[in-house]
């Protein structure tokens, strides 16, 4: 009985805790009210466009209200000439506005990148646009157009031009005008972006280059663009879904006249939904702008093959 007492056998080793899975749940469990508040703020407001643009609704019209199915569809792409007139005008508002900031911008970007006297307040100056709201822009602009205290007054006083002349009501200077105004803003938003990633070319392939005997120009094009190829390609594309999606400015300044020649497509919404109240048809119209602009977007990600390396 002893010899069996003392060959006792060894205590078992403790048994493993199950690791609780709330840790590793933890970090979404934090974001989850977050994340449900912006699905909430975005998915319901894009489901119910996407749902009244198959209803025809409009308040000031009850009895009218009811499903049409693709109706608004249909007829915006065969039956209203204005939706087509109004696209053609944002793809050449974009087009332009986005090929001229990019220029200037780029520009200013590498000039305020040089080494000078009083750099901080030139790059303080050139920045300074981006932060002055829309309507705050198109109000200044409204004043310098003005016919009777802008411009025109003053160049009207040195024998250019007549007393009297508003460059916004003709349509042969609207949109030049018009395209002035929003560079003075859009401008500083390519420099900004261009003058940060023009901060992280290493002078080393400069002084190479250099060396092999590479002017400013061939320096330029080997070294500066490669490098600027993504900030380039999606400042572009932001600033090209930002001028389509442009109102205020447009809004303020020409309200989409004269004779409706600078109406946007998004413009266009605006006046249908809220002065017509044709919500459903606005409804609609919204729809095609997204898909345009969802389309446009990856088409040229891809053709650009931003983020890839290049070969």
């Amino acid at each position: 009985m002893a010899q069996a007492a003392a060959v006792a056998k060894p205590p078992a080793p403790p048994r493993r805790r199950r690791a609780s899975a709330t840790p590793r749940r933890l970090p979404y469990l934090l974001i989850a009210p977050a994340a449900l508040l912006m699905l909430g703020f975005i998915a319901y407001p894009v489901i119910s466009v996407f749902y009244y643009s198959l209803q025809e609704y409009n308040p000031t019209k009850p009895w009218r209200n009811g499903f049409t199915g693709f109706d608004n569809f249909v007829h915006a792409f065969t039956a209203d000439p204005l939706f087509r007139d109004t696209l053609v005008f944002s793809a050449k508002w974009v087009f332009v506005e986005v090929g001229l900031q990019l220029l200037f911008g780029l520009a200013l970007a590498l000039i305020v990148n040089q080494t000078f006297v009083g750099r901080a307040l030139g790059r303080a100056l050139v920045f300074s646009p981006w932060a002055v709201s829309g309507v705050l822009t198109s109000a200044i602009w409204v004043l310098l157009y003005n016919s009777q205290t802008g411009i025109t007054r003053y160049l009207a006083d040195v024998g250019i031009g007549a007393y009297g002349t508003s460059w916004l009501s003709d349509t042969s200077t609207v949109f030049p005008a018009a395209i002035v105004a929003d560079l003075w803003r859009g401008v500083p938003f390519f420099a900004i972006l261009i003058l940060a990633d023009l901060q992280s070319v290493s002078k080393d392939l400069y002084e190479a280059a250099e060396v092999d005997g590479a002017g400013r120009i061939k320096q330029f094009w080997h070294i500066t663009l490669p490098h600027l190829k993504d900030a380039i390609v999606l400042s572009t594309l932001l600033r090209a879904v930002w001028e389509f999606n442009n109102v205020d400015l447009l809004y303020t300044l020409t309200g989409g006249g004269p004779a409706g020649v600078t109406t946007t497509l998004p413009l266009y919404i605006a006046n249908t939904s809220v002065d017509a109240h044709n919500f459903g048809y606005a409804s609609a119209l919204t729809t095609v702008a997204f898909v345009i602009l969802l389309f446009c977007s990856m088409v040229y990600l891809r053709l650009s093959k931003f983020g890839g390396e290049d070969k």
